[in-house]
């Protein structure tokens, strides 16, 4: 037998998907949409398996609240960019460099916001709402990489993290095995 437990998680977030590419005779629309800034609501759907039980559980449910914190400190509210991308220097500025980043254990960079602490605090505002990530944030790539950090830290349990699915919108959806 196996068994099969899944724990829902929504947050806001901002990006851009500057590498879209669109073929009109699918799309109905030639106009490239994603590639303007905007946000969505999120929801993704953690499952996790197991072969045997433990205390008559996969696992406790509360074992991915530290996903949830991880979601509501690191990327709710904040605008996820490609290193990349673009329009990198013209959105951070004072980083186009890209020198001066903070790599963080989980794959992501912020910026050393302790170079612009005399900046106004609109400017210091605007700087922490960034996650520079090393690839275009499509959902499909979204996914995998979350998946990989909710899977690091669940071996820690002997806990396998079977898939997870990653909602962009209510309708829109990509799925990620791992």
């Amino acid at each position: 037998m196996k068994w099969q437990i899944s724990k829902e998680f929504d947050f806001c977030y901002g990006h851009r998907v500057w590498s879209q590419e669109l073929n009109s005779d699918y799309s109905m629309d030639p106009c490239l949409k994603c590639r303007h800034l905007h946000g969505h609501q999120g929801k993704i759907v953690v499952f996790l398996e197991a072969s045997e039980l433990k205390n008559g559980m996969v696992t406790d449910f509360n074992h991915l609240n530290w996903f949830k914190a991880f979601l509501d400190d690191v990327l709710d509210h904040k605008f996820i960019i490609d290193i990349n991308d673009p329009l990198f220097p013209t959105m951070l500025p004072h980083f186009a460099d890209k020198q001066n980043l903070r790599t963080l254990e989980q794959g992501y960079k912020i910026v050393d916001l302790t170079l612009i602490k005399d900046e106004p605090s609109y400017i210091y505002e605007m700087y922490e709402g960034f996650v520079i990530v090393d690839f275009v944030p499509t959902s499909e790539n979204l996914s995998a990489w979350l998946l990989k950090i909710v899977q690091h830290k669940m071996d820690k349990l002997n806990i396998k993290v079977s898939h997870l699915e990653f909602y962009e919108t209510p309708k829109s959806k990509s799925i990620v095995h791992a």
